[in-house]
């Protein structure tokens, strides 16, 4: 019985590794889509985040049955419930790609996002996506290095999002008020994606020392 357990948290971890390098797909094409007005590609994503969303429940439901038929205690119970927490975080990080897909789809043919901050958005979107190929690492080899990376790579977010605000609400941005508005919601889908990681990030840590740090507000992240 022992070795079924250890089988079956096994494939937890695998699963979520799947999850993580399907939603590292989807904002790679959510970027490009985004970029470039590709409104196939925008498609996929909208479409591809079914996917996403079918493995978050089916891990769920592995992990919903793993508590009641094995009854894990000590760190075995801390790996299953954390995977039902990381699980929701990765779905909420789909739904970050495909609502930039969404908004390429909207203002399909004109491109979504004002010239003056199409530079800042392109680092915003390599940025993710960086975050996203350090956090399938992370999953799979619990290696603590990826915690601080990854937060390190959150700054740098968190930092071009306050920019864009500070761009739209200046009194030299000539955008329309539907480039406000796009450039508001995509600078928040970007922001929120890195957020999402470091709450995953967290959680292999707390499964690795057992100690569970504060969240940041958000004043501090």
């Amino acid at each position: 019985m022992r070795d079924v357990f250890q089988q079956e948290l096994h494939e937890v971890q695998q699963r979520l590794v799947e999850i993580a390098e399907l939603v590292a797909e989807a904002m790679r094409k959510g970027t490009t889509a985004f970029q470039t007005s590709d409104i196939a590609l925008a498609e996929q994503v909208i479409e591809e985040d079914a996917r996403i969303d079918e493995l978050a429940l089916t891990l769920d439901e592995l992990s919903i049955q793993i508590l009641a038929r094995q009854q894990p205690v000590a760190r075995d119970l801390r790996v299953v419930v954390s995977a039902l927490r990381m699980s929701a975080s990765l779905e909420r990080m789909g739904d970050m790609a495909e609502h930039l897909a969404q908004l390429t789809r909207y203002r399909f043919p004109d491109k979504v996002i004002a010239k003056g901050l199409r530079s800042t958005f392109k680092e915003m979107g390599e940025l993710d996506i960086k975050v996203a190929e350090k956090l399938i690492k992370m999953l799979k080899t619990q290696d603590m290095k990826f915690v601080d990376a990854i937060r390190d790579i959150d700054d740098q977010i968190d930092a071009l999002h306050l920019s864009v605000f500070d761009k739209v609400l200046s009194e030299a941005w000539g955008g329309t008020s539907m480039d406000t508005v796009d450039a508001t919601l995509a600078s928040r889908y970007y922001e929120r994606f890195s957020d999402h990681a470091i709450s995953i990030a967290r959680k292999v840590k707390y499964l690795s020392t057992g100690e569970w740090a504060p969240e940041l507000s958000s004043e501090e992240a």
